[in-house]
């Protein structure tokens, strides 16, 4: 093995400690140099990590030894840190979304050159989500010909201290969750031509219900209910539902159908899971052994995968996700189909890939 592929890391919030997790477990990736706007922060993470030297912004995507940029800033930031990087010469990796909007996210994969965007969720490379899709392929359901994803919660101010930013432009239940279930969505059935979507905000106010703030009432500025309809360009059709307006759901978050069975998928916000199947005429649903994806996978494989030559969780795919939940947003503004611009190829299967391997 040559030298460790040198990682340098923007943004060191709550996410950024399980990527921190997988990375350092990892000898093929060294974290060189990590930026943040709290100095001393970025001082205290450097200090934990032999080999590694707190920057700026500026230093970070100047420095010859980073080769990748690990984007962990807020979504408003996204697009000017990873513009930076790409202009520097290194490969990026980001959060989701790739972007808030359409027109900076394809800015970003514009600027790419020879360097590689990538973007999460990379949940999607685990054995839940890659176990399901082998089975698709090998035609276990026979030709897929439907599937729904649902998500469902009573909003994020019940447990949030300020949950102010899910309620403004740019977040809401689609743009927060969606991206795991999209995703999830285009690994099974391929890319999406088009869509149509129908939203709802039945609250002027949320009150929060933690924290310094608790009881203090804010605003919603953003429809917080959005049920959608995908066309995939293979044929196949999604209901999707994403609400910060139930208490629960008991529903699979995600389920394929095909025509000589159904998969019952695990929660695509985790790496693994239990993947379900059931026949006609039979009356139980049967587990189905793992047979592709990354075991024990954490925040950052996305990355390794990269490293490792994979590619797959990719900006293009990123792109064509965020485009078909800001059309989903659009349709059910102006109450009709939306045609979807972008695509993306679905990437090679994930071997499975036991936890020993994938990280040595």
């Amino acid at each position: 093995m040559g030298e460790p592929h040198g990682i340098g890391i923007v943004g060191l919030g709550v996410i950024s400690a399980q990527y921190l997790e997988t990375l350092r477990a990892h000898p093929g990736v060294q974290v060189v140099a990590v930026a943040d706007l709290n100095v001393e922060r970025a001082a205290e993470v450097a200090a934990g990590i032999p080999g590694c030297r707190a920057l700026t912004v500026d230093e970070l995507v100047a420095d010859p030894d980073v080769q990748t940029v690990l984007n962990l800033t807020v979504p408003a930031a996204h697009a000017e840190v990873a513009l930076a990087a790409l202009g520097r010469g290194k490969n990026v990796y980001g959060e989701k979304p790739l972007a808030p909007g359409l027109a900076a996210a394809q800015s970003i994969l514009d600027a790419a050159g020879s360097a590689w965007v990538g973007c999460a969720p990379d949940t999607v490379l685990g054995t839940g989500i890659q176990t399901a899709r082998a089975a698709i392929d090998e035609g276990v359901i026979g030709r897929p010909v439907a599937a729904t994803a649902t998500w469902v919660s009573a909003g994020h101010e019940s447990w949030h201290p300020n949950p102010d930013f899910y309620y403004r432009e740019g977040g809401g239940p689609l743009l927060d969750m969606g991206p795991y279930y999209l995703t999830s969505l285009f690994h099974f059935l391929g890319p999406v031509a088009r869509v149509s979507g129908v939203s709802s905000r039945p609250k002027a106010v949320r009150r929060i219900g933690s924290g310094p703030r608790v009881g203090e009432e804010i605003p919603v500025e953003i429809d917080t209910h959005v049920t959608g309809v995908l066309e995939h360009v293979g044929g196949a059709v999604s209901t999707v539902t994403f609400s910060f307006d139930g208490a629960a759901t008991d529903a699979a978050p995600l389920e394929v159908h095909g025509e000589t069975g159904s998969l019952s998928v695990p929660d695509p916000n985790q790496f693994s899971g239990d993947v379900r199947l059931r026949r006609p005429r039979e009356k139980e649903w049967m587990p189905v052994e793992p047979r592709a994806g990354y075991v024990n996978g954490g925040r950052g494989i996305g990355l390794l995968d990269f490293v490792a030559g994979g590619g797959r969780a990719d900006g293009t795919i990123a792109l064509h996700v965020l485009e078909i939940m800001t059309s989903l947003m659009e349709s059910a503004r102006i109450g009709r189909r939306i045609e979807v611009t972008t695509t993306a190829e679905r990437p090679t299967l994930v071997p499975l890939t036991d936890e020993e391997r994938w990280r040595h």
